[in-house]
């Protein structure tokens, strides 16, 4: 249903995509994992027909995104980042407005309207202005506008982005439903728990690259299945804790600064966890916590980028922009 090959987009000496390749199957949740500035939203932009790419192409549900950029939008709903929707008008009415632009008749733009407010469990907040709701009934309903149009593609930018946990844990809810009903998803995030919760498969994208492609499990499976990890109590400890560790499993440790702790992949968690206790304690250095657990899309991200995902870089267009604005 989604197809990008080979794509790249430069702005002026930014280059903000180098070469992305990939293909979404129908029905499947695809995440896009990368840090603020890797290059998810210029992506977005290209696939859903606002940007043009500087070479390459891209097909969605078989159609050239930019040869027939019309046939393409009446496929896809699109989230971006930030609500897209007027504070003025009641959540009904920003709907029913989205229906009236698909050309639907006031009848049935009423209807989709209706029925994708009691979907998202804003049938009590209905008629109340925008401007009235919470972060998270704001994001709900830009949601919603993406449904209206009910596409066979949707393409939701970094949704769950500032909301609270149990808002993150409905909107999650309610993206399983959309697929279960038959759409094709294009999920970009930065939050690893998300990817792992809800994709079929992922790529991680870093510097306009994808550098790792497949499921949640077999990205996982790179580091080795289990993981001894330790943290020192004294930060200036961490170097003698990386050297313990490297010589209980024969493998150099991966160390997350923000977190203080360092781990390493182990292939018998009982007798890896026994000898690095007998070594720290023969060794004397104090330590806030020492386990063995299963990776997280968090370790596998550390590793193959080298830096968190909330790590932000400076995002292409908004570096293009600042440029300009220097010029002028």
């Amino acid at each position: 249903m989604i197809e990008a090959d080979q794509v790249v987009k430069h702005f002026g000496d930014v280059h903000a995509l180098e070469g992305i390749t990939l293909s979404v199957d129908e029905g499947e949740i695809f995440g896009l994992l990368g840090p603020n500035g890797a290059g998810k939203t210029t992506l977005v932009r290209i696939l859903a027909t606002l940007l043009k790419p500087t070479s390459g192409s891209c097909r969605l549900g078989g159609i050239d995104a930019h040869r027939d950029p019309m046939a393409v939008r009446a496929l896809i709903g699109l989230a971006g980042q930030n609500a897209a929707v007027d504070d003025l008008l009641t959540g009904r009415e920003n709907l029913e407005i989205v229906g009236r632009l698909y050309q639907l008749g006031r009848p049935e733009a009423r209807r989709r309207a209706d029925d994708i407010l009691e979907r998202l469990s804003l049938t009590d907040a209905a008629d109340r202005q925008v401007r009235t709701y919470s972060g998270g009934m704001r994001r709900r309903i830009d949601l919603g506008a993406s449904l209206v149009g009910r596409p066979r593609i949707l393409i939701l930018d970094e949704p769950t982005t500032g909301l609270d946990p149990r808002t993150r844990n409905d909107l999650w809810q309610l993206i399983r439903e959309l697929v279960s009903d038959g759409a094709t998803l294009l999920l970009t995030t930065q939050y690893l728990e998300e990817a792992d919760e809800l994709a079929d498969r992922l790529a991680v994208i870093d510097h306009g690259h994808i550098i790792a492609e497949g499921t949640p499990d077999e990205l996982k499976e790179r580091l080795g299945g289990d993981r001894l990890m330790a943290s020192p109590a004294e930060a200036n400890d961490m170097d003698r804790v990386i050297s313990i560790l490297e010589r209980v499993a024969s493998t150099k440790p991966y160390v997350d600064d923000r977190r203080q702790q360092a781990s390493v992949p182990v292939t018998n968690r009982i007798e890896a966890l026994l000898a690095a206790g007998q070594l720290f304690e023969t060794e004397q250095i104090p330590l806030r916590d020492l386990a063995v657990t299963r990776p997280s899309l968090d370790d596998v991200f550390l590793s193959i980028t080298g830096k968190r995902a909330d790590q932000d870089e400076p995002e292409a267009e908004a570096a293009v922009a600042g440029r300009n604005r220097r010029r002028r």
